[in-house]
């Protein structure tokens, strides 16, 4: 009874994380279906191909930590917290990356709890610990949201950063529709976007485009609420943050906008089996083409190696990255993964 129980209700959390919903076409936009994706696609999934997917899995070998020790990278936390001069990004695990760039420090996606689910006791649970512990953060200016799953917007992060920030320093942006989630927290600074819009703030540029994806935080509530991919422009440096996407010619879009990039931050991981995650997550392959697409002079593997939350082995999206990467001619370093909590320079 015990096991059907615990069974059940992990089923409904990988339902609520990973199944899509019905595809639409169009531009910006919202029906009375939710809002969509900016182009159409094939995919038509439902719970029974989720339970299908499941089934498939009993029986099948479970990823375990011990079986791929992952290190952690021995960051500078002092500098970090005193740096307001050099451009630096620290891959802290998952979707959750510092960026200091123009005197500014900004954190994307969040997601500093032992499991990404509503509740602590039970859900997928973290692989590796952060590679930067939410205290040895340094003053936090913006964060960035891509969406409500629960591997990218976690409540007791949020409400760990706005106490720590004591409610006054960071200012949180979010995509269309979210921004009654973080009052319902207390948080008041808050900036809500929706695709193609900016915002001026510190010398800095904001600006919400479309990723290709949905969102679902409860049984419900499917695509009540924007996704969105994030822009950083100081003037002089271009940051691109995809948060967590399948491919989609919106990429080309977004370059041919906006681009080239200095730095872009792309998903690597959570793409298996392809029958079922083709149109939400990229495999390492698609995300090269992301970078040809953004028009990126650098671009560092996100979404991979923290919270197992699909098929392929832990290892894997690093490893194709190199052999899709070097497939598509990119130069040494041009596409980059770091090991969780690595700080690098963009100078």
């Amino acid at each position: 009874m015990q096991w059907n129980i615990c069974a059940g209700f992990l089923l409904l959390v990988t339902a609520l994380c990973l199944m899509p919903p019905p595809s639409y076409g169009g531009g910006a936009p919202r029906d009375e279906n939710g809002f969509r994706n900016v182009y159409e696609n094939d995919d038509q999934r439902s719970i029974f191909d989720l339970m299908k997917w499941r089934w498939d899995r009993i029986g099948k070998e479970s990823y375990r930590p011990e079986d791929y020790p992952f290190p952690l990278a021995q960051n500078d936390p002092a500098f970090l917290k005193s740096n307001r001069e050099v451009t630096t990004a620290t891959w802290i695990g998952h979707s959750t990356l510092l960026l200091q760039i123009a005197g500014k420090n900004i954190l994307t996606d969040p997601q500093f709890s032992d499991r990404a689910s509503p509740v602590s006791w039970m859900g997928p649970q973290r692989f590796v610990p952060p590679g930067l512990a939410l205290e040895d953060l340094p003053p936090v200016d913006i964060v960035v949201i891509s969406h409500d799953h629960y591997d990218h917007l976690d409540m007791p992060t949020i409400e760990k950063l706005f106490r720590r920030a004591g409610g006054d320093d960071t200012t949180f942006f979010v995509p269309l529709g979210m921004k009654g989630w973080f009052e319902d927290v207390g948080i008041r600074r808050v900036v809500e976007l929706d695709w193609w819009e900016e915002r001026e703030t510190g010398g800095l540029k904001v600006i919400a485009v479309p990723i290709h994806h949905w969102s679902k935080r409860t049984f419900f509530a499917r695509n009540d609420t924007l996704w969105a991919g994030w822009i950083i422009d100081t003037g002089s440096f271009r940051f691109f943050f995809a948060g967590d996407t399948g491919y989609s010619p919106v990429f080309r879009d977004i370059g041919d906008r906006y681009g080239p990039f200095d730095l872009a931050a792309i998903p690597l991981g959570a793409y298996e089996p392809r029958w079922f995650m083709k149109y939400q997550h990229v495999n390492p392959e698609e995300a090269v083409q992301i970078h040809r697409d953004l028009r990126a002079k650098k671009s560092l593997g996100i979404h991979w190696g923290t919270f197992i939350l699909t098929d392929e082995p832990p290892d894997e999206p690093p490893r194709r990255l190199h052999d899709a990467a070097k497939a598509e001619g990119l130069g040494p370093g041009e596409f980059r993964v770091l090991m969780h909590g690595e700080t690098i320079r963009l100078d």
